[in-house]
């Protein structure tokens, strides 16, 4: 019996240790790859770049993360702005913001194309097909531009690209779910997101995407990305069948958050999990191990003698502490609190992979939809707004 206990002990370490020492190579791997320099870029310098921003409703950085779009230092590019909803409170802010910059071509955009069940998606149609430019930037309402923006995404620009775009990365929490959603968004899927580039299965995020236009109006143009509910799914299944790859930025780009509610943030990280479980089902199957506390949980639970359960401390402190290095590496937001918000992340990790996969139904801005793969069908365009 001693000996069945001693044998259940050592596959259980055996185990556990298999799992720190995958994600301490995806820490490795993600540290290695963000910041680094990469030369060579093959975007053509000083090309100009239609910049297209879906917007919808007032959020607590609207106004800054907006502005900053003005105060880009590059030499020739425009502006498109798009709003779907005629009512939307957003459109006095983007009036007042456009009068107030002359110098930077800027247009608003209002009423959208029923393309999709995405309303991310929809509302970026119009603005791509007025976009003056053979490049095309998609980039979302909140993310935090530097002056450098465009710089940074076409550096990462390279002949086998089809693709290039940036994870979003946690910044401003306040208050302690804020930090909770700053450990999923940073140090957990910016970095396996990192170590999948670095590995060549880079997939896209639809944060920031950089297009060659012709490529993608090759292969259906926008409306191409009605193919899956998630329009970066899409991307990345369009640019792998073409050949091409999805590249990520040097450095990925800062999303404000503000306060958030332990719902909000429980309810985003579902609606994302049943995305990625429904579009690659393959790849979200082993997110369940990606959490530290499920694994090494249920290993002290198994192993017998102090020794063992000194084994799992020092997993556990291997594994947290190479997360808060990469966040220091990387210059992304920690506190004291941060290795707190990494174990309730974790305790939530198990019931989110679960989740995803006993409900195929999201709600996106309070719009429900049912994201099981369908048949594709005739779309009918919705009526412009005036």
């Amino acid at each position: 019996m001693d000996g069945a206990f001693a044998s259940g002990t050592l596959i259980a370490l055996a185990l556990c240790a298999l799992v720190t020492l995958a994600n301490l190579a995806s820490l490795t791997l993600a540290g290695r790859r963000i910041g680094a320099a990469r030369p060579g870029s093959a975007f053509p310098a000083g090309a100009p770049v239609s910049l297209v921003r879906p917007v919808c409703g007032l959020e607590a950085f609207s106004e800054e993360m907006l502005a900053r779009g003005f105060r880009l230092d590059y030499p020739a590019y425009e502006l498109i702005f798009c709003v779907a909803d005629a009512g939307d409170p957003i459109l006095p802010l983007l009036h007042g913001l456009i009068a107030a910059h002359p110098g930077v071509p800027a247009r608003l955009i209002v009423g959208d194309e029923r393309v999709s069940d995405n309303p991310k998606l929809n509302n970026c149609v119009r603005g791509w097909e007025a976009a003056r430019h053979d490049w095309v930037v998609l980039a979302d309402s909140n993310v935090l531009m530097p002056g450098d923006y465009l710089q940074r995404l076409q550096a990462g620009w390279r002949a086998e690209t089809g693709l290039v775009c940036s994870t979003p990365i946690g910044a401003c929490p306040w208050g302690f779910p804020a930090e909770i959603e700053c450990a999923f968004l940073n140090t957990l899927q910016a970095r396996w997101q990192y170590a999948g580039e670095a590995l060549g299965l880079g997939f896209a995020q639809g944060k920031s995407m950089l297009w060659h236009r012709p490529f993608l109006e090759a292969r259906g143009g926008i409306r191409a990305l009605a193919a899956e509910i998630a329009e970066d799914a899409a991307a990345t299944k369009l640019v792998r069948a073409a050949g091409r790859r999805v590249h990520l930025v040097a450095a990925p780009f800062e999303q404000p958050l503000g306060r958030r509610t332990l719902t909000e943030v429980w309810s985003r990280q579902l609606r994302w999990a049943r995305l990625r479980r429904v579009t690659f089902p393959l790849f979200f199957a082993p997110e369940i191990g990606t959490g530290a506390l499920l694994p090494l949980g249920l290993g002290a639970a198994v192993v017998e003698g102090a020794p063992a359960l000194l084994a799992l401390a020092a997993m556990a402190a291997l594994w947290y502490g190479a997360e808060y290095r990469l966040a220091v590496h990387a210059g992304w937001h920690r506190s004291p609190r941060l290795v707190l918000a990494f174990l309730a992340r974790d305790a939530m990790l198990p019931a989110l992979w679960a989740g995803a996969w006993m409900q195929s139904a999201i709600v996106w801005r309070g719009n429900a939809m049912d994201i099981r793969p369908k048949e594709a069908g005739p779309l009918r365009p919705r009526v412009r707004a005036a």
